[in-house]
């Protein structure tokens, strides 16, 4: 890795209504073109999004999106559904406004789902060289906001000052092994290299967890799952616990303690990138899932799916297997529009690695309030491998929500023992 991974870096959004300022904008701030300025209203039709290095925030992405008010050619519905995905992950809004102009009908609606999200709203007024229209200026009182010349660059400083400034406000996200540890402990990783390992490289979340312990004092011990067993025998200090990949959780258990503590990567950036008390509870809908149910399998980047592939082969299996044999699955990279995500009963999302957290979290409110149920890869496989509530004890808050009065809806020993062949074989 070069760089801090996009899921990572605060998310600044510009968004505004066509021909706002809004690219012009993002490329001064840049310092050179990153998105294309045309006199011609429409001319960003995707996100555009670029990191940048903002001062004591290190990497920062920056996004550029389509205009608010953009409904050429019946296409402005589906690009203004871009934009408003790209808003869920924003952590910092930038409203960008011509000052010489009243509100418009689609700037008063962006404001509005500002003011419910709750996040942090930067006002830019642009054309700051012609005289302001005052009932937009009595509109946004109180809000911070800086004037913008983009045709000469005033202004573009001390947005930045005042970026700095308000993102001092915004809670970072936990990193992955946040309250597992202190400093002095011992971690084991078990990482395999398997045809869905990038080739010279870890995955995200195992180099994330490893930079995490290494700032907070502990060791790291990296192994593959095939040495396991001779290494942990080797160890002359107990690991504080042991964070194996998902799909190895019956391997590893089997080669170490049943006392060790044991979770996975999925679980730990489940809980980082999303709620896993939600994902628990969904759980629970496994005994009660309806003949026919439709699932979701849904994803968060755009990996090269190998022919053993976790999300589209494995989980589907093991769930016709374990639950219903006849349950519907679908497949996707994107939320569904809500219209058509009501019709799922269950979505099993990734651990979401690649997005922010509010990405995640935007998308597990939403199938709160359709109510869809909502587990995760690691939780799944942890319940198919019957390591549940183990795989939780390292989190005592999740681990006890998990132990509250409920119906046994575990597998049994008899589907544990046949489901592992879905784990080992290919498609």
């Amino acid at each position: 890795m070069k760089g801090t991974p996009l899921a990572e870096q605060m998310r600044i959004v510009l968004a505004g209504d066509r021909n706002s300022g809004k690219s012009s904008l993002m490329n001064n701030i840049f310092g050179r073109e990153i998105s294309i300025v045309a006199e011609r209203p429409g001319t960003t039709t995707d996100p555009v999004t670029k990191s940048f290095e903002l001062g004591a925030l290190g990497a920062v992405a920056f996004s550029d999106t389509a205009g608010l008010d953009d409904d050429e050619c019946g296409i402005g519905e589906l690009r203004r559904r871009r934009t408003e995905e790209v808003l869920q992950e924003g952590h910092v809004l930038l409203f960008v406004t011509p000052g010489d102009r009243p509100l418009s009908a689609s700037e008063k609606a962006l404001l509005e789902k500002a003011r419910v999200r709750d996040r942090p709203l930067v006002v830019v007024y642009t054309f700051a060289d012609r005289p302001p229209d005052l009932s937009k200026a009595d509109a946004l009182r109180g809000m911070p906001s800086v004037a913008v010349d983009n045709l000469s660059g005033s202004g573009v400083n001390d947005l930045r000052k005042l970026l700095l400034s308000v993102a001092e406000e915004i809670e970072p996200e936990i990193s992955p092994v946040e309250g597992l540890v202190h400093e002095g402990d011992l971690v084991l990783l078990v990482t395999p290299i398997d045809l869905a390992a990038p080739r010279g490289r870890l995955i995200l979340p195992q180099v994330e967890t490893i930079r995490d312990l290494l700032d907070r004092d502990c060791g790291a011990l990296v192994v593959k799952e095939r040495e396991l067993f001779s290494f942990y025998r080797a160890l002359s200090v107990r690991p504080k616990v042991v964070i194996c990949d998902s799909q190895v959780f019956s391997k590893v258990a089997a080669d170490i303690p049943e006392d060790q503590p044991l979770t996975s990567f999925s679980i730990l950036f489940g809980r980082k990138k999303g709620d896993l008390v939600t994902y628990i509870r969904g759980l629970r809908a496994l005994s009660d899932v309806p003949p026919g149910a439709r699932i979701l399998v849904l994803e968060s980047c755009s990996h090269h799916r190998q022919a053993d592939d976790i999300g589209t082969v494995k989980i589907p299996r093991l769930f016709k297997q374990l639950v219903r044999m006849d349950a519907e699955f679908s497949f996707a990279r994107d939320l569904p529009p809500e219209e058509e995500l009501g019709k799922y009963f269950m979505v099993i999302t990734c651990a979401g690695c690649m997005a922010t957290r509010l990405k995640i979290v935007h998308r597990l409110n939403v199938l709160r309030r359709l109510g869809v149920h909502a587990i995760n890869y690691g939780l799944f496989l942890a319940w198919a491998n019957g390591l549940l509530p183990r795989a939780l004890e390292p989190f005592p808050y999740e681990h006890s929500v998990f132990l509250e009065p409920t119906e046994d809806f575990r597998p049994s020993l008899s589907q544990r023992n046949g489901m592992q062949s879905v784990l080992t074989d290919g498609a």
